[in-house]
Protein backbone atom coordinates (compact mmCIF):
# COMPACT_ATOMS: atom_id res chain seq x y z
CA UNK A 1 0.00 0.00 0.00
CA UNK A 2 1.13 3.59 -0.52
CA UNK A 3 2.43 5.52 2.49
CA UNK A 4 0.39 8.26 4.05
CA UNK A 5 2.39 10.83 2.13
CA UNK A 6 0.34 10.01 -0.97
CA UNK A 7 -2.37 12.17 0.51
CA UNK A 8 -5.15 13.00 -1.93
CA UNK A 9 -3.57 11.19 -4.86
CA UNK A 10 -6.25 9.00 -6.45
CA UNK A 11 -6.64 7.24 -9.75
CA UNK A 12 -4.38 8.88 -12.29
CA UNK A 13 -6.21 10.64 -15.08
CA UNK A 14 -9.79 9.66 -14.29
CA UNK A 15 -10.84 11.14 -10.96
CA UNK A 16 -10.59 14.60 -12.47
CA UNK A 17 -13.04 13.77 -15.27
CA UNK A 18 -16.00 13.56 -12.94
CA UNK A 19 -17.88 10.55 -14.39
CA UNK A 20 -20.57 8.78 -12.38
CA UNK A 21 -18.58 6.15 -10.49
CA UNK A 22 -21.43 3.67 -10.23
CA UNK A 23 -22.62 3.77 -13.83
CA UNK A 24 -21.72 1.22 -16.48
CA UNK A 25 -19.81 2.69 -19.42
CA UNK A 26 -22.03 3.61 -22.35
CA UNK A 27 -21.89 1.25 -25.31
CA UNK A 28 -19.60 2.62 -27.98
CA UNK A 29 -17.97 1.15 -31.03
CA UNK A 30 -15.11 -1.27 -30.62
CA UNK A 31 -11.82 0.57 -30.99
CA UNK A 32 -9.12 -1.05 -33.08
CA UNK A 33 -5.57 -1.09 -31.83
CA UNK A 34 -2.52 -3.14 -32.74
CA UNK A 35 0.88 -4.06 -31.37
CA UNK A 36 3.70 -2.20 -33.06
CA UNK A 37 6.13 -4.92 -34.26
CA UNK A 38 9.19 -3.59 -32.43
CA UNK A 39 10.57 -7.16 -32.25
CA UNK A 40 10.31 -7.88 -35.97
CA UNK A 41 7.29 -10.14 -35.67
CA UNK A 42 5.21 -12.24 -33.31
CA UNK A 43 5.92 -15.83 -34.33
CA UNK A 44 8.46 -17.78 -32.35
CA UNK A 45 8.90 -20.46 -35.02
CA UNK A 46 9.28 -18.25 -38.13
CA UNK A 47 12.68 -16.51 -38.31
CA UNK A 48 11.73 -13.90 -40.94
CA UNK A 49 8.18 -12.56 -41.06
CA UNK A 50 8.99 -9.76 -43.53
CA UNK A 51 8.46 -7.11 -40.86
CA UNK A 52 11.93 -6.05 -39.75
CA UNK A 53 12.52 -4.26 -36.44
CA UNK A 54 13.38 -0.91 -38.03
CA UNK A 55 12.28 2.71 -37.93
CA UNK A 56 11.37 2.57 -41.62
CA UNK A 57 8.91 -0.28 -41.06
CA UNK A 58 7.17 1.10 -37.95
CA UNK A 59 6.90 4.61 -39.41
CA UNK A 60 5.24 3.32 -42.57
CA UNK A 61 2.93 1.05 -40.57
CA UNK A 62 1.86 3.78 -38.13
CA UNK A 63 1.12 6.33 -40.84
CA UNK A 64 -0.85 3.84 -42.92
CA UNK A 65 -2.75 2.42 -39.95
CA UNK A 66 -4.44 5.67 -39.07
CA UNK A 67 -5.48 6.08 -42.71
CA UNK A 68 -7.29 2.71 -42.77
CA UNK A 69 -9.16 3.06 -39.48
CA UNK A 70 -6.93 1.95 -36.62
CA UNK A 71 -7.20 4.03 -33.45
CA UNK A 72 -4.22 3.02 -31.34
CA UNK A 73 -0.85 1.32 -31.35
CA UNK A 74 0.74 -0.40 -28.35
CA UNK A 75 4.51 0.02 -28.34
CA UNK A 76 5.89 -2.74 -26.14
CA UNK A 77 9.01 -2.33 -24.03
CA UNK A 78 11.64 -5.01 -23.72
CA UNK A 79 15.35 -4.32 -24.08
CA UNK A 80 15.90 -7.87 -25.31
CA UNK A 81 13.95 -9.64 -28.03
CA UNK A 82 11.83 -12.37 -26.42
CA UNK A 83 10.22 -13.39 -29.74
CA UNK A 84 13.18 -13.97 -32.04
CA UNK A 85 15.85 -14.57 -29.39
CA UNK A 86 17.96 -12.25 -27.27
CA UNK A 87 20.53 -11.62 -30.02
CA UNK A 88 17.89 -10.32 -32.45
CA UNK A 89 17.17 -6.58 -32.87
CA UNK A 90 14.50 -4.89 -30.76
CA UNK A 91 13.48 -1.23 -30.97
CA UNK A 92 13.41 1.01 -27.89
CA UNK A 93 9.86 1.90 -26.94
CA UNK A 94 10.29 5.49 -25.75
CA UNK A 95 12.43 6.93 -28.51
CA UNK A 96 10.26 5.13 -31.08
CA UNK A 97 7.10 6.60 -29.53
CA UNK A 98 8.52 10.13 -29.60
CA UNK A 99 9.43 9.77 -33.26
CA UNK A 100 6.02 8.33 -34.16
CA UNK A 101 4.31 11.15 -32.29
CA UNK A 102 5.87 13.59 -34.76
CA UNK A 103 4.85 11.75 -37.93
CA UNK A 104 1.25 10.73 -37.08
CA UNK A 105 -1.84 12.89 -36.70
CA UNK A 106 -4.52 11.03 -34.74
CA UNK A 107 -3.10 7.64 -33.68
CA UNK A 108 -3.08 7.07 -29.92
CA UNK A 109 0.36 5.85 -28.83
CA UNK A 110 0.16 3.47 -25.87
CA UNK A 111 3.75 3.13 -24.69
CA UNK A 112 4.68 0.32 -22.34
CA UNK A 113 6.67 1.31 -19.28
CA UNK A 114 8.10 -0.88 -16.52
CA UNK A 115 8.61 0.87 -13.18
CA UNK A 116 11.74 -1.11 -12.33
CA UNK A 117 13.45 0.35 -15.41
CA UNK A 118 12.33 4.00 -15.06
CA UNK A 119 12.46 6.56 -12.27
CA UNK A 120 8.89 7.89 -11.99
CA UNK A 121 9.54 11.65 -11.89
CA UNK A 122 11.90 11.43 -14.87
CA UNK A 123 9.41 9.30 -16.81
CA UNK A 124 6.68 11.83 -15.95
CA UNK A 125 8.81 14.55 -17.57
CA UNK A 126 9.48 12.46 -20.68
CA UNK A 127 5.80 11.60 -21.07
CA UNK A 128 4.74 15.23 -20.64
CA UNK A 129 7.18 16.19 -23.38
CA UNK A 130 5.78 13.61 -25.82
CA UNK A 131 2.32 14.98 -25.01
CA UNK A 132 3.54 18.37 -26.25
CA UNK A 133 4.47 16.74 -29.57
CA UNK A 134 1.20 14.81 -29.89
CA UNK A 135 -1.35 16.54 -27.63
CA UNK A 136 -3.76 14.10 -26.02
CA UNK A 137 -2.43 11.09 -27.94
CA UNK A 138 0.02 9.58 -25.43
CA UNK A 139 -1.07 6.81 -23.08
CA UNK A 140 0.93 4.43 -20.90
CA UNK A 141 0.77 0.68 -20.52
CA UNK A 142 2.15 0.08 -17.01
CA UNK A 143 3.80 -3.34 -16.90
CA UNK A 144 5.38 -5.11 -13.94
CA UNK A 145 8.56 -6.80 -15.16
CA UNK A 146 8.61 -10.58 -15.63
CA UNK A 147 11.94 -11.33 -17.31
CA UNK A 148 14.66 -12.02 -14.74
CA UNK A 149 17.38 -12.64 -17.34
CA UNK A 150 16.75 -9.29 -19.04
CA UNK A 151 16.99 -7.47 -15.71
CA UNK A 152 20.31 -9.19 -14.95
CA UNK A 153 21.78 -8.30 -18.33
CA UNK A 154 20.78 -4.63 -17.99
CA UNK A 155 21.82 -4.24 -14.37
CA UNK A 156 18.29 -3.79 -13.00
CA UNK A 157 17.15 -5.34 -9.74
CA UNK A 158 14.53 -8.04 -10.26
CA UNK A 159 11.91 -8.31 -7.52
CA UNK A 160 9.37 -10.96 -6.69
CA UNK A 161 5.79 -10.66 -7.88
CA UNK A 162 4.03 -8.84 -5.03
CA UNK A 163 7.06 -6.60 -4.38
CA UNK A 164 6.90 -5.46 -8.00
CA UNK A 165 3.28 -4.40 -7.55
CA UNK A 166 4.06 -2.58 -4.31
CA UNK A 167 6.76 -0.66 -6.17
CA UNK A 168 4.36 0.09 -9.04
CA UNK A 169 1.84 1.52 -6.55
CA UNK A 170 4.37 4.07 -5.31
CA UNK A 171 5.63 4.71 -8.84
CA UNK A 172 2.13 5.70 -9.97
CA UNK A 173 1.73 8.00 -6.98
CA UNK A 174 4.89 9.89 -7.93
CA UNK A 175 3.89 9.99 -11.59
CA UNK A 176 0.51 11.51 -10.80
CA UNK A 177 1.92 13.99 -8.31
CA UNK A 178 4.55 15.25 -10.74
CA UNK A 179 1.90 15.69 -13.45
CA UNK A 180 -0.64 17.52 -11.29
CA UNK A 181 1.14 19.51 -8.56
CA UNK A 182 3.32 22.60 -8.94
CA UNK A 183 5.88 21.22 -6.47
CA UNK A 184 5.60 17.60 -5.45
CA UNK A 185 7.29 15.79 -2.58
CA UNK A 186 7.03 12.12 -1.67
CA UNK A 187 8.81 9.71 0.63
CA UNK A 188 8.04 6.00 0.44
CA UNK A 189 9.71 2.62 0.66
CA UNK A 190 10.85 2.60 -2.98
CA UNK A 191 10.88 6.23 -4.10
CA UNK A 192 11.54 9.66 -2.64
CA UNK A 193 11.36 13.02 -4.43
CA UNK A 194 11.66 16.49 -2.93
CA UNK A 195 9.86 19.48 -4.46
CA UNK A 196 9.75 18.07 -7.99
CA UNK A 197 8.93 20.77 -10.56
CA UNK A 198 7.59 19.58 -13.90
CA UNK A 199 6.76 22.09 -16.61
CA UNK A 200 5.12 22.05 -19.05
CA UNK A 201 2.47 19.71 -17.68
CA UNK A 202 0.66 17.27 -19.96
CA UNK A 203 -2.23 18.98 -21.74
CA UNK A 204 -4.34 15.92 -20.87
CA UNK A 205 -3.36 13.32 -18.29
CA UNK A 206 -2.26 10.24 -20.26
CA UNK A 207 -4.61 7.28 -19.96
CA UNK A 208 -3.09 4.51 -17.84
CA UNK A 209 -3.60 0.96 -19.10
CA UNK A 210 -2.47 -2.07 -17.11
CA UNK A 211 -3.06 -5.81 -17.02
CA UNK A 212 -2.58 -8.68 -14.65
CA UNK A 213 -4.43 -11.71 -13.34
CA UNK A 214 -3.22 -11.88 -9.74
CA UNK A 215 -5.25 -10.31 -6.95
CA UNK A 216 -2.40 -7.87 -6.30
CA UNK A 217 -2.54 -6.69 -9.90
CA UNK A 218 -6.32 -6.32 -10.00
CA UNK A 219 -6.40 -4.43 -6.70
CA UNK A 220 -3.76 -1.98 -7.93
CA UNK A 221 -5.38 -1.47 -11.33
CA UNK A 222 -8.82 -0.84 -9.82
CA UNK A 223 -7.34 1.85 -7.58
CA UNK A 224 -4.91 3.62 -9.84
CA UNK A 225 -5.48 3.01 -13.55
CA UNK A 226 -7.98 3.98 -16.24
CA UNK A 227 -8.17 0.79 -18.30
CA UNK A 228 -7.73 -2.94 -17.80
CA UNK A 229 -6.05 -4.92 -20.58
CA UNK A 230 -6.35 -8.70 -20.78
CA UNK A 231 -4.65 -11.62 -22.45
CA UNK A 232 -6.62 -13.25 -25.24
CA UNK A 233 -9.57 -15.42 -24.21
CA UNK A 234 -13.05 -16.28 -25.57
CA UNK A 235 -15.94 -13.89 -24.87
CA UNK A 236 -17.40 -16.14 -22.16
CA UNK A 237 -14.13 -15.86 -20.20
CA UNK A 238 -13.71 -12.15 -20.84
CA UNK A 239 -17.19 -11.19 -19.61
CA UNK A 240 -16.72 -12.29 -15.96
CA UNK A 241 -13.31 -10.61 -15.82
CA UNK A 242 -14.91 -7.36 -16.92
CA UNK A 243 -17.71 -7.79 -14.40
CA UNK A 244 -15.20 -8.41 -11.60
CA UNK A 245 -13.14 -5.31 -12.41
CA UNK A 246 -16.28 -3.19 -12.75
CA UNK A 247 -17.36 -4.34 -9.28
CA UNK A 248 -13.94 -3.61 -7.77
CA UNK A 249 -13.98 -0.17 -9.31
CA UNK A 250 -17.52 0.65 -8.22
CA UNK A 251 -16.69 -0.41 -4.64
CA UNK A 252 -14.03 2.29 -4.62
CA UNK A 253 -16.48 4.91 -5.87
CA UNK A 254 -14.36 5.64 -8.94
CA UNK A 255 -15.29 6.23 -12.60
CA UNK A 256 -15.64 3.10 -14.77
CA UNK A 257 -12.65 1.45 -16.37
CA UNK A 258 -12.41 0.69 -20.05
CA UNK A 259 -11.36 -2.77 -21.22
CA UNK A 260 -8.93 -3.98 -23.86
CA UNK A 261 -7.72 -7.40 -24.97
CA UNK A 262 -4.79 -8.81 -26.95
CA UNK A 263 -5.74 -10.98 -29.92
CA UNK A 264 -4.04 -12.62 -32.89
CA UNK A 265 -6.06 -12.54 -36.13
CA UNK A 266 -5.97 -14.91 -39.08
CA UNK A 267 -8.47 -13.82 -41.75
CA UNK A 268 -8.74 -15.94 -44.89
CA UNK A 269 -11.35 -16.51 -47.64
CA UNK A 270 -12.10 -20.02 -46.35
CA UNK A 271 -12.01 -21.85 -43.04
CA UNK A 272 -9.59 -24.38 -44.53
CA UNK A 273 -7.11 -21.68 -45.49
CA UNK A 274 -7.31 -20.13 -42.01
CA UNK A 275 -6.68 -23.50 -40.37
CA UNK A 276 -3.64 -24.12 -42.57
CA UNK A 277 -2.15 -20.84 -41.43
CA UNK A 278 -2.95 -21.67 -37.81
CA UNK A 279 -1.12 -24.98 -38.10
CA UNK A 280 1.89 -23.26 -39.66
CA UNK A 281 2.42 -20.82 -36.80
CA UNK A 282 1.81 -23.09 -33.79
CA UNK A 283 4.61 -25.63 -33.98
CA UNK A 284 7.00 -24.02 -31.49
CA UNK A 285 9.27 -26.71 -30.07
CA UNK A 286 12.05 -26.94 -27.46
CA UNK A 287 15.20 -25.45 -28.93
CA UNK A 288 13.53 -22.55 -30.78
CA UNK A 289 14.74 -19.05 -29.76
CA UNK A 290 11.67 -18.21 -27.69
CA UNK A 291 11.38 -21.46 -25.76
CA UNK A 292 13.67 -20.52 -22.84
CA UNK A 293 11.89 -17.17 -22.52
CA UNK A 294 8.58 -19.05 -22.34
CA UNK A 295 9.85 -20.97 -19.32
CA UNK A 296 11.09 -17.74 -17.67
CA UNK A 297 7.74 -16.03 -18.24
CA UNK A 298 5.75 -18.92 -16.76
CA UNK A 299 8.03 -18.94 -13.69
CA UNK A 300 7.60 -15.23 -12.91
CA UNK A 301 3.91 -14.55 -13.59
CA UNK A 302 0.74 -15.47 -11.74
CA UNK A 303 -1.88 -16.42 -14.33
CA UNK A 304 -5.47 -17.54 -13.85
CA UNK A 305 -4.91 -20.39 -16.30
CA UNK A 306 -1.84 -22.17 -17.53
CA UNK A 307 -0.48 -21.23 -20.94
CA UNK A 308 0.39 -24.08 -23.29
CA UNK A 309 3.37 -23.96 -25.60
CA UNK A 310 0.92 -23.70 -28.48
CA UNK A 311 -0.65 -20.63 -26.84
CA UNK A 312 2.85 -19.20 -26.53
CA UNK A 313 3.45 -19.49 -30.28
CA UNK A 314 2.19 -15.90 -30.34
CA UNK A 315 2.36 -13.56 -27.38
CA UNK A 316 -0.27 -12.76 -24.77
CA UNK A 317 -2.49 -15.82 -25.48
CA UNK A 318 -3.65 -14.06 -28.63
CA UNK A 319 -4.91 -17.19 -30.36
CA UNK A 320 -7.37 -17.94 -27.56
CA UNK A 321 -9.45 -14.99 -28.71
CA UNK A 322 -10.58 -17.13 -31.65
CA UNK A 323 -10.18 -14.55 -34.40
CA UNK A 324 -9.43 -17.27 -36.96
CA UNK A 325 -11.60 -17.85 -40.01
CA UNK A 326 -13.45 -16.01 -42.74
CA UNK A 327 -14.15 -12.25 -42.48
CA UNK A 328 -17.75 -13.00 -41.50
CA UNK A 329 -16.67 -15.40 -38.75
CA UNK A 330 -14.16 -12.94 -37.30
CA UNK A 331 -16.69 -10.08 -37.44
CA UNK A 332 -19.24 -12.20 -35.55
CA UNK A 333 -16.62 -12.93 -32.91
CA UNK A 334 -15.81 -9.25 -32.52
CA UNK A 335 -19.49 -8.42 -31.99
CA UNK A 336 -19.56 -11.06 -29.24
CA UNK A 337 -16.60 -9.37 -27.56
CA UNK A 338 -18.29 -5.98 -27.76
CA UNK A 339 -21.41 -7.48 -26.18
CA UNK A 340 -19.22 -8.87 -23.38
CA UNK A 341 -18.04 -5.34 -22.60
CA UNK A 342 -14.78 -5.10 -24.54
CA UNK A 343 -13.85 -1.60 -25.70
CA UNK A 344 -10.47 -2.06 -27.37
CA UNK A 345 -8.89 -4.77 -29.50
CA UNK A 346 -5.08 -5.00 -29.50
CA UNK A 347 -4.31 -6.89 -32.68
CA UNK A 348 -1.30 -8.96 -33.67
CA UNK A 349 -0.90 -10.61 -37.07
CA UNK A 350 1.83 -11.63 -39.47
CA UNK A 351 2.99 -9.97 -41.57
CA UNK A 352 1.52 -7.01 -39.72
CA UNK A 353 1.18 -4.50 -42.54
CA UNK A 354 -0.46 -6.79 -45.09
CA UNK A 355 -2.76 -8.50 -42.59
CA UNK A 356 -3.93 -5.19 -41.11
CA UNK A 357 -4.85 -4.02 -44.60
CA UNK A 358 -6.91 -7.19 -45.03
CA UNK A 359 -8.52 -6.79 -41.59
CA UNK A 360 -9.43 -3.16 -42.27
CA UNK A 361 -10.97 -3.82 -45.68
CA UNK A 362 -12.70 -7.16 -45.03
CA UNK A 363 -13.60 -7.29 -41.32
CA UNK A 364 -14.07 -3.75 -39.96
CA UNK A 365 -16.93 -2.86 -42.37
CA UNK A 366 -18.85 -5.98 -41.33
CA UNK A 367 -18.58 -5.07 -37.64
CA UNK A 368 -19.59 -1.46 -38.23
Amino acid sequence: MSPASVGATTVTGVAERGADAGALPPRSRLRYGYWMPVFGGWLRNVPDESMEASWEYVRRLACRSEQIGFDLSLIAELFLNDIKGIDAPALDAWSTAAALAAVTERLELMVAVRPTFHQPAILAKQAANIDQIAPGRLSLNVVSSWWADEARRYGVRFEEHDDRYARTDEWLAVLHGAWTESRFSYKGRYYAVDETVLSPKPRRLPTLYAGGESDAAKTLIARRCDAYVMHGDPPDRIAPKIADMRARRAALGLPPLTFGMAAYAIVRPTVEAAQRELARITNVAPGTPGYANYQDWIAHTQLEQRVSLEDYSVSNRGLRAGLVGTPEMVADRLRAFADAGLDLLLLQCSPQHEEMERFASEVMPLVA
